[in-house]
């Protein structure tokens, strides 16, 4: 087996050493599911892309993306990191927009790219939500979620908001707190587990102040796939919208709504989120951030 190239991004920043990093493995057409499993397992990050060769010849790639636990149909983070090293690897300092098509297990994801332009500069990339968000469970009550993140119930909740399981591809608990200090003390406890929630990924999010640049802030916690906390998770920024939708009586037409992640971690991550909505259901979410290299080599697979 011939020796791989990767190279390693943070993603939904445009700050070295925040974000979330995402390896990027290229020419993996020859690597087996244990192999790309084992290979995300020794990098160790929350998710891991391979990039093979596209069964349809118009698409750039066709990807399969690992976290060190298992493969997902679909993840954010890694559509944006990918995109963007695909179209730095391609058209290196070129500065116009790309648009690129990236095959996953959950179907094709239209993305569009613009590149820094030179070497440490940021690359943006933009893809809308190759699923729209959908309820995939019951919500928790506030004392089985409480318990769950080592809370108080009375700490569950705010506005409309109320726990609730939303997927995009994939299955997220979603657990609104009441403030930010809640969010910051928020932990899984051996109570969190998927037969008591439902879901494996467990997402917090809070309503940021109103003279912050997001509208909320959120963690992510995946114990029992390998991450203990994410610092930016796009697929459920996506599943997010659902949960939008149903409680913030957002407007027709599309709404921006900014996530800030991974700060409690000291990896802050800004996912761009904008919804849209028709006739007063969701019909429409799209993703964006930037990413920026930090490191790249030789893979001995």
């Amino acid at each position: 087996m011939p020796n791989l190239k990767y190279c390693v991004y943070d993603v939904f920043t445009d700050t070295k050493f925040e974000g979330n990093p995402l390896a990027v493995v290229f020419d993996a057409d020859g690597l087996s599911d244990a192999a790309m499993q084992t290979i995300a397992r020794e990098f160790n990050l929350s998710e891991t892309v391979f990039v093979r060769a596209p069964v349809d010849p118009r698409h750039a790639a066709n990807v399969r993306i690992f976290t060190p636990g298992k493969e997902l149909p679909f993840a954010g983070h890694p559509t944006i990191g990918c995109a963007i090293a695909l179209a730095e690897a391609k058209h290196g300092e070129a500065r116009q927009d790309l648009i690129l098509v990236l095959e996953e297990k959950i179907g094709p994801v239209r993305c569009a790219v613009k590149p820094g332009g030179k070497p440490g500069i940021a690359s943006f990339a933009e893809f809308d939500a190759p699923k729209l968000a959908e309820e995939a469970g019951l919500g928790a009550n506030d004392e089985t979620m409480a318990a769950s993140l080592g809370l108080k119930p009375s700490e569950i909740g705010f506005d409309r908001h109320i726990p609730t399981i939303y997927t995009a591809g994939v299955v997220y608990h979603f657990a609104p707190v009441a403030s930010l200090d809640a969010l910051a003390r928020a932990w899984p406890t051996p109570a969190a587990t998927p037969e008591a929630l439902g879901a494996t990924e467990i997402y917090v999010y809070a309503r940021a102040p109103a003279s912050a640049a997001h509208a909320f802030r959120a963690r992510m916690f995946a114990p029992t796939l390998g991450i203990a906390e994410d610092p930016a998770t796009g697929s459920a920024a996506a599943a997010f919208a659902g949960v939008a939708a149903r409680f913030e009586g957002l407007d027709e037409g599309w709404t921006k709504l900014p996530i800030l992640q991974g700060a409690e971690m000291g990896r802050p991550s800004l996912i761009g989120l904008e919804v849209e909505m028709k006739g007063g259901e969701l019909s429409g979410a799209r993703i964006s951030g930037k990413a920026v290299k930090v490191t790249e080599g030789t893979l001995f697979a």
